[in-house]
């Protein structure tokens, strides 16, 4: 069982924008990263390699959109069809819009362990009772997500899934599955939930991994143009 990352940026400022002295697609690919999500992919338009330059060091496929008249669903297909060619055993995704930078590893794992017992839900994390992202959809789901209202936005691409998907709300305790970079990470509400994920397994939570300087070679992250699926499997 492997859950992927799908990292999704309107545009390219949205990739590169300021989230607490990061590009928001890196603190998040870092974050995914931290939290147990393997492949990530990031569905972005860089005509000019900037934001191959922010993921730089980081274990990313960066995958060019789809045409804009599929809409925001399909750019969701077209990120998890990447992570599915990239990882053959990829049985759900992390729908995370660029613009949640806030969320926490513990969020990640939590939602990965609750899929393993429920790989046919959609998974759904929540603070004080509004639903957030990223959402975990499972694979199997992706014909019902290609189908979907291009015209529909996010919001309402989750009503449509849950309308032929079991929806399992995840009451996680984090602020940031609800607050975006509109709000300052200084000004975030407290978290209110337990220290440890769903699952009650411990981990060694690699949340500081997102505010620290790489130190190590530079090296881009994996390209995936429209038409082509992904990368090779590592395994």
């Amino acid at each position: 069982m492997t859950v992927a990352a799908i990292i999704l940026a309107s545009s390219t400022e949205s990739a590169l924008a300021d989230a607490d002295g990061l590009p928001a697609v890196r603190r998040i690919a870092d974050v995914a990263w931290s939290g147990g999500a393997t492949p990530i992919v990031v569905v972005a338009h860089d005509p000019d390699g900037a934001v191959a330059t922010a993921l730089a060091g980081s274990p990313v496929t960066l995958a060019e959109p789809a045409p804009d008249e599929v809409g925001p669903a399909g750019q969701m297909a077209r990120g998890m069809e990447v992570a599915a060619a990239t990882v053959r055993e990829t049985t759900g995704a992390l729908i995370w819009p660029a613009r949640m930078t806030w969320v926490g590893p513990e969020t990640v794992t939590s939602l990965i362990e609750a899929h393993g017992p429920g790989a046919a839900a959609l998974l759904v994390p929540t603070f004080d009772d509004e639903p957030g992202w990223p959402v975990l959809l499972p694979v199997g789901a992706l014909p019902t997500l290609r189908a979907v209202d291009p015209t529909r936005m996010p919001p309402a691409i989750v009503e449509d899934l849950a309308a032929s998907l079991e929806r399992r709300p995840f009451a996680l305790g984090d602020p940031g599955v609800t607050h975006d970079r509109a709000v300052a990470r200084a000004d975030l509400p407290p978290y209110a939930g337990p220290s440890a994920p769903a699952g009650g397994h411990v981990h060694e939570w690699g949340d500081t991994i997102a505010d620290d300087p790489d130190d190590g070679p530079l090296e881009g992250p994996a390209l995936a143009p429209y038409g082509q699926a992904g990368g090779s499997d590592p395994d």
